[in-house]
């Protein structure tokens, strides 16, 4: 997607604030606002952040468990079954 067609001034966003959230939430796609021509913030959709969200916590979850592997901080599968099993007849 190319963000130079979803570029408008902080004074758009305060003069048409209703439709820009109408669009945002129609289109799904990012607004930049600019303030004194440079670029000062993105506006999107709840749902998109929200989605983005849990997408970057899964990242963190997969390069944590990256990090786990190449620290050797891993056990067989065999182990863990065991291990659960035991807990699960104890109860």
């Amino acid at each position: 997607m190319r963000y130079s067609s979803q570029v408008k001034p902080i004074s758009y966003l305060k003069a048409h604030a209703a439709e820009v959230l109408s669009h945002l939430a129609d289109r799904r796609e990012p607004l930049v606002i600019t303030q004194n021509g440079e670029a000062k913030a993105v506006l999107q959709d709840v749902t998109s952040y929200e989605q983005t969200q849990e997408t970057l916590a899964l990242l963190k979850i997969l390069a944590l468990g990256q990090q786990d592997i190449d620290a050797g901080r891993v056990k067989p599968i065999s182990d863990v079954v065991g291990r659960l099993r035991a807990k699960r007849t104890s109860v």
